[in-house]
C-alpha cells in the first residue's frame, strides 16, 4: 500500500471511530473517570455515576467517603439501584429499580451540545426519609434541561441505614460526624456537584437545591447547617415543614425528656435482633445484619409504629450538621442565607386525632375558640374531617412555610412563597376512589405538585387534560427563572402568566396555582395562620 492509500485507509478508520463514538453517546470527564451517556429528543443524560464509595460493611454507618477513581469509560445511560427501604403503597414517587446499599449514585440532564455555564437544579426527593428515590419517571429531568438548565438528582441512605445511632459508633470518633448519615451523603453529593459539574456544561457558582416533603425538609436542613456553606446559591421548599424538625427529634447521644437518643433507639433496635450490649463487637454484629434485617418493614406506613416500639427515630440533633431547629437558624440569622421560594399544598399532611370540633379546636385556647371556628368552618359546614386536616396541616406544612419566608424577608433575601391547589379530574377521581379519602380532605394532596414542577404531567398522570399539562409547563417555568435568575418571573414568562412579588408581610401576597391557573393573591388563609402561628403546644 502507497502512502496516499495508507494515509486515506487511516483517515477512515479515523472518521469509522469518531462516528462510533458519536453513534454510543456523549462522553464526559469528571474527577473519578470518564462516563458514557445517552441522547433523546434534544438532551443528554447520564445516570448511575456514583458520587461515593458504597456505604457497605465496615463502611456501613460511617460517614460518607468520596468515590473512587475507575479505569476505563463508565456506561452511565441507565440508573443505579435505590436505597434499601421497604415500598410503601402511598409513596407518591416511589422506587422502581432494584435496591441495594450500593446505591449513592448521581443522574445529570443537559440540553445537547451543553458547553455554557448554564444554572443548575439539583432535587432531594421525598419519601420521609424511609423511602423514595431519584428514579422513577415523574423525577425524569428533560423536561426541565430543555429549559436552558443542567438537572441532577441524587439518592441518599434512609431509614436506618440513613439515620442511626449507637454508642460504639461515637466511641469509634467521638468528635467526628455521627448519626445523619443520609444528611452527610446529599452533603457529598453537593460537593461533588461543585467539583464536577463544570464538566457537562454546568455553573458550579449558580446552583440550586429544591426538594418536596422530606425532601424539602432536607433543604431546610442544607440552608441550615455550616456544612453545606457556599455549596448552593438558591433553595426552593416544597411541603417541607420549616418549624421544628420535621421528622425525629432529639439529639444522637444523650437522651431527653420525652426524646431518647439515637444510641438509644440503636441499642433497642440491636437487643430486638439478638445483639447484647453496645460495644465495638455489638457493632459488628450489627454491621454484619442482611440489610433487609436493618429494614425490618420500615416505611412511611410503619414508622411511627417502631419509634413507638423505640427501634427508628429519624435524624436528630448531632451539633454539627444539625444543630437547632431550621427556624431557630433563620431567627438568629445563622444559616446560609440565599434567595429561597416555599410553599404547600391546599390540602398537605395534617393528620388528626381529634374526634371532635372542639378537641380540633383547642390547640388556639378558649379565648381564641370562636376566632378559630370563623377561620377553620367560614361556611359554617362543621365538617370535622375537614377542620382537624385543616388545623393539622397548617401546624405541619402551611404557617412554617409563611414563617420561613417572613424570615427571609427580614434577612432582606429574595424570597416568595407559593400553595399549589390545582387537581387533575383524574386525580380527584383517583383520590375518591381512595380508602384514604375517608381520612383525607380533598384538594391538592402532598407531593401533588411535583410531576408539575418537573412537567411531567402528562407522561404519569394518566387521563391529565390539556389544561393540567399547561399548569405544569408554567410552573416548572417559575421553577426555571428563579433557578437562572433568583427572580421566578425572569427571564421569560407566558404572556397570560401573573407576576409573582416578593413576600411582603403588609400584604402577604402568595402564588397560588388554582385549579384555572396561577393567580398572585393576598393568602385567603392569613387569619387562620396567624391563629397558628400564635399556638404554644
Amino acid at each position: 500500500m502507497n502512502k496516499r492509500s495508507a494515509f486515506i485507509a487511516g483517515f477512515g478508520f479515523l472518521a469509522v471511530c469518531v462516528a462510533a463514538s458519536a453513534a454510543q453517546g456523549p462522553e464526559v470527564t469528571v474527577g473519578t473517570g470518564t462516563v458514557l451517556g445517552a441522547s433523546a429528543a434534544g438532551v443528554e443524560y447520564f445516570k448511575g455515576i456514583p458520587y461515593a464509595k458504597p456505604p457497605v460493611g465496615d463502611l456501613r454507618w460511617r460517614p460518607t467517603e468520596p468515590a473512587e477513581a475507575w479505569k476505563g469509560i463508565k456506561d452511565a445511560t441507565k440508573l443505579g439501584p435505590d436505597c434499601m427501604q421497604s415500598p410503601s403503597p402511598y409513596d407518591a414517587t416511589p422506587s422502581t429499580m432494584p435496591m441495594s446499599e450500593n446505591c449513592l449514585f448521581v443522574n445529570v440532564w443537559r440540553p445537547a451540545g451543553a458547553t455554557a455555564k448554564l444554572p443548575v437544579m439539583v432535587w432531594i426527593h421525598g419519601g420521609g426519609l424511609v423511602n423514595g428515590a431519584a428514579s422513577g419517571p415523574v423525577h425524569d429531568g428533560a423536561k426541565l434541561a430543555k429549559q436552558g438548565v443542567i438537572l441532577v438528582s441524587f439518592n441518599y441512605r434512609l431509614g436506618r441505614f440513613g439515620f442511626f445511632g449507637f454508642p460504639a459508633l461515637t466511641a469509634e470518633d467521638p468528635t467526628g460526624l455521627k448519626g445523619n448519615y443520609g444528611f452527610m451523603d446529599q452533603i457529598t453529593a453537593l460537593k461533588w456537584v461543585k467539583a464536577n459539574i463544570a464538566a457537562f456544561g454546568g455553573d458550579p457558582e449558580n446552583v440550586t437545591i429544591f426538594g418536596e416533603s422530606a425532601g424539602g425538609g432536607s433543604v431546610h436542613t442544607m440552608l441550615a447547617t455550616p456544612l453545606a456553606s457556599g455549596l448552593f446559591h438558591k433553595a426552593i421548599i416544597e411541603s417541607g415543614g420549616g418549624r421544628g424538625m420535621l421528622l425525629g427529634k432529639g439529639q444522637v447521644t444523650g437522651d431527653l425528656p420525652n426524646a431518647p437518643s439515637l444510641e438509644t433507639f440503636g441499642v433497642n433496635f440491636a437487643k430486638a435482633n439478638g445483639i447484647d450490649g453496645s460495644d465495638a463487637a455489638a457493632l459488628k454484629a450489627l454491621r454484619a445484619l442482611p440489610a433487609d434485617k436493618v429494614v425490618a418493614g420500615l416505611n412511611m406506613m410503619t414508622m411511627g409504629q417502631q419509634t413507638a416500639a423505640g427501634t427508628y427515630n429519624g435524624p436528630a440533633i448531632d451539633g454539627q450538621i444539625v444543630i437547632q431547629a431550621p427556624n431557630e437558624a433563620y431567627a438568629s440569622g445563622k444559616f446560609n442565607k440565599v434567595p429561597v421560594m416555599i410553599g404547600a399544598t391546599s390540602a398537605d399532611l395534617g393528620f388528626s386525632t381529634a374526634h371532635t370540633i372542639d378537641e380540633a379546636l383547642a390547640p388556639f385556647g378558649a379565648a381564641n375558640k370562636a376566632k378559630a371556628l370563623a377561620a377553620y368552618d367560614p361556611d359554617k359546614k362543621g365538617v370535622l374531617k375537614d377542620i382537624a386536616w385543616s388545623v393539622g396541616m397548617d401546624k405541619v406544612m402551611v404557617e412554617p412555610s409563611r414563617l420561613t419566608v417572613q424570615l427571609f424577608s427580614k434577612q432582606g433575601l429574595p424570597a416568595y412563597e407559593f400553595r399549589f391547589s390545582h387537581v387533575a379530574a383524574a386525580a380527584a377521581a383517583a383520590f375518591e376512589k381512595s380508602p384514604m379519602a375517608q381520612f383525607m380532605m380533598k384538594g391538592a394532596q402532598h407531593a401533588s405538585e411535583v410531576p408539575y414542577v418537573f412537567d411531567t404531567v402528562g407522561e404519569v398522570i394518566p387521563g391529565a387534560m390539556p389544561a393540567d399539562v399547561a399548569v405544569g409547563k408554567v410552573m416548572s417555568a417559575y421553577w426555571v427563572n428563579f433557578a437562572k435568575t433568583s427572580d421566578p418571573n425572569k427571564p421569560s414568562l407566558e404572556a397570560s402568566a401573573p407576576q409573582w412579588p416578593s413576600y411582603n408581610p403588609d400584604s402577604d401576597i402568595i402564588l397560588d396555582f388554582a385549579q384555572e391557573g396561577p393567580k398572585a393573591v393576598p393568602d385567603p388563609w392569613r387569619a387562620r395562620l396567624d391563629l397558628t402561628a400564635a399556638r404554644t403546644d
